[in-house]
């Protein structure tokens, strides 16, 4: 690994009672066909983090997140997530607490309007009545979408669609939620929306992206996986401005982008 060290102030000002919201600890894993995805990953968050995951494609990013909620089970090592391991005891308990949107929103929207969408999980999950009808409008709010409420999801903008897949996750009230390329095939306006969003919600953030720039923006540590291990851990504006690191992985910012010219505001 390279030898990034940094303090997390999150992790210091901790209570030492509460548990991280994840721990990774010697994840190995190989898919049937014998591909290696990963060699023995350990990763720590702790509750509250904003953690950028980078990585070039097919390091194993991936397969390290559908680790998290169970989707796919450990060949070695474990996972804990806010103290409980990731198995079949805990599992419906875990899916609540991971909640991961997805890169396309459509992959999330299916219901006839945007307020049946959001009260899926929590219907599923027991809820009903007016303790139903304010978890949705809470969640649409976080995101700015509670006018939108009763239109079809697929009359909203792209943009808008992402905001919608935000809220279904925040709906069942995640410790960690997993972001996969938030930022793809947004405008400009879109983007800054959804980063100032990003930056009101009071859960652990794991941001699995390519945009560099997004990730110095709202991520304050950033972790590099390459070939299946953790390659770099550490502030994020210390990695992105480490040029051999990130040509050794395979990271390009953005022509004329200097990390050192942006103001964190993370």
């Amino acid at each position: 690994m390279d030898p990034v060290t940094t303090s997390h102030p999150a992790e210091a000002a901790r209570e030492p009672a509460a548990p991280p919201s994840l721990e990774v600890s010697g994840l190995a894993f190989a898919y049937p066909d014998g591909h290696q995805a990963l060699f023995g990953v350990d990763l720590t968050i702790g509750q509250g983090e904003r953690v950028a995951l980078l990585g070039p494609n097919g390091a194993g990013k991936t397969t390290l997140v559908l680790h998290l909620n169970g989707i796919l089970a450990a060949g070695a090592g474990s996972v804990r997530v806010a103290g409980l391991p990731v198995g079949k005891r805990h599992m419906a308990e875990i899916r609540r607490r991971v909640g991961i949107v997805f890169q396309d929103p459509d992959d999330q929207l299916f219901m006839p309007t945007v307020r049946e969408d959001v009260a899926f999980g929590p219907a599923a999950a027991g809820l009903k009545g007016p303790e139903l009808d304010a978890r949705v409008h809470e969640a649409l709010r976080r995101v700015g979408m509670d006018d939108y409420a009763d239109r079809p999801p697929h009359h909203l903008s792209f943009g808008q669609r992402r905001r919608v897949a935000v809220a279904t996750v925040l709906a069942m009230e995640p410790e960690i939620l997993v972001l996969d390329e938030p930022s793809s095939n947004l405008d400009p306006a879109s983007r800054r929306e959804l980063a100032d969003i990003l930056r009101t919600l009071d859960v652990t953030v794991l941001m699995v992206t390519h945009d560099l720039p997004y990730a110095l923006e709202l991520c304050p540590r950033a972790v590099i996986l390459s070939e299946g291990v953790i390659a770099a851990d550490g502030a994020t504006g210390e990695l992105l401005s480490d040029a051999g690191l990130m040509r050794r992985h395979r990271l390009e910012l953005p022509f004329g982008f200097d990390p050192a010219s942006v103001a964190d505001r993370a």
